[in-house]
């Protein structure tokens, strides 16, 4: 069908890198934890539309020219790492004055869900390696030969992100539920915050060095 083949092979691989850890599950992970899995899942709401966004310019050539301008890869990717920075010292300068929810055992400002979706949005959006994975990992399903490869490249977005779309929402109720199970004294969910801000951080230098 439109040329694609091995689709389960692709199922399988896509499964495996979406479980993989970065930016996107640390964002889950942290907004299931704070304010409830409903947060989570606005998170993972907002990855998964960024991930279309790669789908779609992929599939229209524009992570094409992305590869093949040096300046303009580095520029986006100077912006995402700032704003993964931003994030991580967002979360390490939390004080104990900050309007925080007490539903999760994370301490974490309570944020908008429409928020909360801009920020997995615009963690994934930025992030250009995203693109160049898309143009690397999506044409190996493909027939060279196939008569619409355009349609068959989105095809294969989409059954990725819906996969990836299982995956975050099973990490933002697993999350939520063991937030809700385990209760972290004040000081030490304050290091916690602390040490997943430098995660961030350190994920955001990662992208800027890479």
């Amino acid at each position: 069908m439109l040329g694609i083949h091995d689709l389960a092979l692709f199922i399988v691989s896509g499964l495996l890198l979406n479980m993989m850890p970065g930016p996107d599950s640390l964002l889950i992970m942290l907004r299931s934890g704070s304010q409830g899995w409903r947060a989570g899942s606005m998170a993972a709401l907002g990855i998964g539309t960024g991930t279309m966004v790669h789908v779609l310019a992929a599939a229209l050539g524009l992570s094409a020219l992305l590869s093949a301008s040096a300046e303009l890869f580095a520029v986006i990717r100077l912006i995402g790492a700032v704003y993964l920075v931003y994030l991580g010292v967002s979360m390490f300068r939390l004080g104990g004055g900050s309007p925080a929810v007490t539903e999760g055992a994370v301490a974490l400002p309570a944020l908008s869900y429409g928020r909360i979706f801009r920020q997995g949005l615009l963690t994934n959006v930025l992030n250009p390696k995203v693109a160049l994975f898309f143009l690397a990992f999506v044409p190996q399903f493909i027939a060279p030969d196939a008569p619409q490869k355009a349609l068959a490249f989105i095809v294969l977005g989409c059954i990725f992100n819906f996969n990836g779309m299982i995956w975050c929402h099973l990490l933002a109720f697993s999350t939520a539920y063991a937030s809700r199970k385990v209760r972290l004294p004040a000081r030490l969910s304050t290091w916690f915050n602390r040490v997943m801000g430098g995660l961030f951080v350190g994920l955001g230098i990662k992208l800027a060095v890479e």
